[in-house]
């Protein structure tokens, strides 16, 4: 999304137990709502189906948007990506 970049301070983590684990943070000068609006529009379109508020799915994997409360500058959002085996 314009207005996000990698959080240095959240490393990429990437597993594979039984099935692939990817988690990422992105934060920026972005509202959540705004956030949340683009992410709404942008992921049918990739093949994601809304299962729940912040939570997608596509061919047996689940997509989790979360907002962590860490210290960040005022008026930054940061926000956690999850995608894991379903």
């Amino acid at each position: 999304m314009p207005g996000l970049a990698t959080a240095e301070s959240e490393p990429l983590v990437f597993d594979k137990p039984g099935g692939r684990i990817v988690q990422a943070v992105l934060a920026g000068e972005v509202p959540r709502q705004a956030v949340l609006a683009f992410y709404d529009q942008t992921l049918p379109q990739l093949g994601w189906r809304r299962a729940s508020d912040r939570v997608f799915v596509r061919e047996g994997e689940e997509l989790r948007l979360e907002f962590p409360q860490q210290a960040k500058p005022r008026g930054a959002t940061a926000v956690r990506f999850t995608l894991t085996p379903r």
